[in-house]
């Protein structure tokens, strides 16, 4: 095989693997239209621990920008941030949205230890 023709097929495989791995979802996405497990389009939802998605029943939502304090949650929970237009949630280890870390994008989830966790916050 020639110069010309390698350069040919590396770019061609090149361009395979970049395309597949351009279409390949990430494995904690949601849809942030419309509701997704239980949680409504523009909300965070947190769903009871040790209970996956609940039979897609959350046990806490949240609407509104700002912290919001948190009580009684501790062991693992889901977290849905199904927010609309690139917003935002954070949690955070001290009340009022003090001491946060990280960001869950609109349109993900994760899993999430809330025992040290006290607040989350929601921002645009």
């Amino acid at each position: 095989m020639n110069a010309r023709k390698k350069l040919a097929v590396l770019a061609a495989s090149g361009t395979l693997a970049l395309g597949l791995a351009a279409t390949a979802a990430p494995s904690a996405s949601a849809a942030a239209t419309g509701s997704w497990h239980g949680c409504p389009s523009g909300a965070v939802c947190i769903y009871p621990q040790d209970a996956g998605w609940n039979n897609d029943s959350p046990s806490l939502t949240y609407y509104s920008y700002g912290a919001h304090n948190l009580s009684n949650q501790y062991g693992n929970h889901y977290i849905a941030n199904n927010q609309t237009g690139g917003a935002t949630m954070r949690t955070c280890t001290g009340y009022n949205g003090t001491g946060c870390q990280g960001y869950l994008l609109a349109g993900t989830w994760m899993i999430k230890d809330l025992g040290p966790i006290n607040s989350i916050t929601l921002q645009p």
